[in-house]
């Protein structure tokens, strides 16, 4: 099934536990390397719905020249919509309970954008998923945070933890986009695109 792939060495691009289990759960053989310090920036025009894979992009464009002719590295970014706001990972405990009220009660927005790239092919795309919270009570989003600490996830929740388990009333679209990586759309473009 994978035959396509054999040619080439897969590298996600990633510190995300999430994304490794992702990817792993797709059968694919593939090696973790991470570049340090990579900025996760963007212009301050750029269309909401298309900064995740800009951002996705950029991290790949940071690879190219340590590219083996083999080499085929996954990028990814993750951010969370709600209303005008884009939400990338909380910087402190009160950033985190700022996000988790402006989340609570009302649907937002995951983007993930993910970037497939070999020294002469990429094919970016990002999917989005709409995920409703219910009305979180200041206990529950202080016991979320001081429990789990969610400072390494876009918009201060993980849906695979327990804010999802007893806050999430509603999902439109994929949940493992939530969740860090869209492996529906990935496997379908490495096996089709590659």
């Amino acid at each position: 099934m994978f035959e396509n792939l054999e040619k080439y060495h897969i590298i996600l691009a990633s510190n995300s536990p999430r994304r490794r289990e992702l990817l792993g759960g797709l059968g694919i053989k593939y090696e973790v390397k991470v570049l340090p310090d990579i900025e996760e920036n963007y212009p301050a025009d750029l269309p909401v719905a298309q900064i995740a894979e800009y951002i996705a992009k950029e991290k790949a464009d940071a690879y190219r020249e340590l590219m083996e002719q083999t080499d085929l590295i996954i990028t990814a970014d993750t951010i969370v919509v709600a209303g005008d706001e884009v939400m990338g990972k909380p910087v402190d405990a009160d950033d985190a309970r700022r996000m988790l009220h402006k989340l609570s009660g009302r649907t937002h927005q995951v983007i993930t954008g993910v970037c497939l790239t070999t020294t002469d092919k990429q094919r970016a795309f990002s999917v989005t998923t709409d995920v409703t919270f219910k009305q979180l009570t200041d206990e529950e989003i202080d016991y979320y945070i001081r429990t789990y600490r969610p400072f390494d996830k876009a918009g201060a929740y993980g849906i695979q933890e327990w804010i999802g388990y007893v806050g999430v009333t509603g999902l439109n679209g994929s949940y493992f986009n939530v969740m860090g990586l869209p492996v529906q759309r990935i496997y379908n473009e490495l096996t089709t695109a590659f």
